[in-house]
Formats: structure tokens, sequence, C-alpha cells
């Protein structure tokens, strides 16, 4: 429900959207796609570069099933590309949205205030025709609006197909984007859940303040952004004061900047899914024994029996809708800033409210090794 943004609008253009692709901009993105396939059973479906027709770059698209990330990295040392991971590291630069009017969406965003980065525009190859524009987000994050009702290639044009697996990684099961979540400077988490509500007619569905998000020594802010169909979800962490530094603000001083901090995947079988992801390699924050000792007076009846919820480190919270199950990984590169969070919900919207604490503390854990805390 809406916490005091008017509901969005049935023919808002923005109105019916869902994800489309994530892109990161990374050091070298033929190992950054090895890693992904072999720690988190993705197929590698599509290659762009010079090869290509595409010059001074190479991206590769990989898919699992309604998951869609991009990988890019520069040939050269110069350039937006080298720039942008020379400054963050490995990090998310474009969220696409999947529209039915790239150019509706696209006048509305720039008459809801948001800055442009490109206008609509159309490709062609022998596959059809997709239209895209971008505006300017968070940081040097951007939202590229996708239009690809007219096409049928393996991604857009100038990529070629090349499916590619590894047959010996165990497939996840992970099935599409839940929401992605953006860490932004002091001050700043109010004014960019008003540019989701001015630019894409998006209403608050939940606001947590530093009483409901701390522990002893830190503290954060957050609100959740949503369409109306809860499809496309964005919250938005800022720091708040706290004993010793936060998480967000070792995520900017990493990252040197705003950018995105996680992103959740759904699954259908989160026991089965963590389970794949361990055999691969994959490392989970540890979640403390003390955590499920009062679990199930706090959440009810679940499905799941606790001993393998804690074998595993599976947090759950409830809410009048249901229950969810959730898990972080840790940072997936050697600077402390993008990571996944892997989710299953039975009917619940929330965001994990009552997993808060027990998060954090394992999260201020791993800061005190990096000596950041």
């Amino acid at each position: 429900m809406s916490t005091g943004t008017q509901p969005q609008s049935a023919n808002h253009p923005l109105a019916r959207i869902d994800w489309d692709y994530i892109e990161f901009y990374v050091g070298n993105a033929k190992q950054a796609a090895h890693y992904y396939m072999s720690a988190f059973g993705f197929d590698q479906v599509a290659y762009a570069g010079p090869e290509t027709g595409v010059p001074g770059r190479a991206s590769y698209l990989l898919e699992q099933n309604d998951l869609r990330f991009v990988l890019t990295s520069s040939l050269t040392p110069d350039g937006e590309i080298a720039d942008h991971v020379r400054l963050h590291g490995d990090g998310v630069r474009d969220i696409g949205i999947l529209v039915a009017d790239a150019r509706a969406a696209y006048d509305a965003a720039i008459a809801g205030g948001a800055t442009p980065v490109a206008p609509p525009t159309e490709t062609k190859d022998e596959f059809g025709t997709i239209v895209r524009a971008a505006i300017a987000t968070y940081g040097d994050t951007i939202h590229t609006f996708v239009q690809r009702d007219g096409y049928r290639g393996p991604f857009m044009p100038g990529f070629v197909e090349g499916r590619r697996s590894l047959a010996h990684v165990a497939k996840p099961g992970l099935l599409a984007v839940d929401h992605c979540v953006g860490n932004v400077g002091w001050g700043e988490m109010d004014s960019w859940g008003d540019f989701y509500a001015r630019v894409f007619g998006f209403s608050q569905l939940v606001s947590f303040d530093d009483k409901d998000i701390s522990t002893e020594y830190t503290a954060l802010k957050s609100k959740v952004m949503t369409d109306s169909r809860h499809r496309v979800k964005f919250p938005i962490n800022e720091p708040a004061h706290g004993k010793k530094k936060s998480q967000i603000e070792e995520y900017l001083d990493f990252y040197r900047g705003a950018g995105v901090q996680h992103i959740a995947i759904r699954t259908d079988d989160i026991v089965a899914t963590i389970d794949a992801l361990r055999s691969n390699g994959v490392d989970f924050l540890e979640t403390p024994d003390s955590y499920y000792e009062m679990l199930q007076e706090r959440v009810g009846t679940i499905d799941e029996a606790i001993g393998v919820l804690r074998q595993r480190g599976i947090l759950v919270d409830r809410d009048d809708l249901g229950y969810m199950l959730q898990i972080f990984t840790k940072p997936l590169q050697d600077r402390p800033t993008v990571f996944f969070e892997i989710i299953q919900r039975k009917g619940s919207l929330s965001f994990g409210k009552g997993n808060f604490k027990a998060l954090f503390v394992s999260i201020e854990r791993e800061q005190e090794k990096r000596g950041t805390l």
C-alpha cells in the first residue's frame, strides 16, 4: 500500500513495466561471465564486440529463466566504461526496464523531471527493431527503457547468438529480479523517493527509519518505491548516525558514490537454491544460531523445518499477506560493494524488517574483519 504518494494511474506509460536486463560494467567481461556461469549457474546466450560490429567493448549476455545480466568491459583504457570501472570497480551501470512504448515512457520521465541520457533511438537488424531511451538516476546509474515487441533476435542488434553452459555446474533455479536496491548519500533518500514518484508514477510501499534498522553500532534508513503491480521495486538506502561507520557509508566510500548495493533474485525453492549455490562455491553471510531460538514464535507456522533453515543460514519474516525467506551473499568482488539477495516469497510483500538486526550484525562482523566498522 502507498504511504504518502498517489497510486500509479493505469494509463501512465510506466504502469505496466517489468525488468528487462541489468548491465554491469566490469574490468574483464570474459572472466566475469565465467564466474557468474560457474558460481550462479547462468548460461551465456549472446555476445557483442568488434567481431559483431560493436567497436571498443565486449559484452556477454547471461540468462537464467527470466533473469538477464549483461557484462560489459572496455577494450581501451579510456572512455565511459573504463572510467566507470576505474572509479567504482565492477558495478551496475544500467537497469533495463521493459516498456510497451519507449518514446512515451521517456517523454513521461522527462516531463517528471528526469535528466536525459539518450533520447529514443531505433536500432535494426534482420531480427527486427528495438527502441531504447535512457535517463539518469542516482550516482552514475541509468535506467534504459526497452521496447522489444518488434524484435525476435537473441537480445538486441549488435549481439550474436552463442549459447554456452558449464555442464559440471549445479543449476540453482534463479528465476527473476525481485527488487534492486540503491545506496545514496546522507539526506538523499527522500529526494530519490520523490524522483521515482514523479518520474515513474511509483508509490511508496514501505519505509524504515534508523529505529527500525539499527544495531548497537550502526544504523540506516530505507524506503521502497514500487509500480502499482509490485513487479519493479526500488528500495533506496541512506546512512544514519550511529556509533560506528554503517554498511551504507562503507559502500559509498568504496564505490565512490551512490549506486546499486544489491540485487534481490527470486527463487521458488530457496533451500534447493542455496544448496546448489554453496556447492558452486558461493559464500553467504552467516546467521547466528540465536536467531533461530525464537523464530517459530515470531513468524508462526511455516512449511520449512527450522533445523533446515538454521543449517543453511536462511532468514524468515512475515507480514499480513504471508511470509518470505531470504539470505545474502558476501560481496561479489574484492571491493565490499555489490552483492546478491536470494529471496522466496510465500505471499509476503515484506522486505525482512524482522531480520534487520541479525542481518546487520552479520554485516558488521565482515566490516570488522575489513577494518571499516
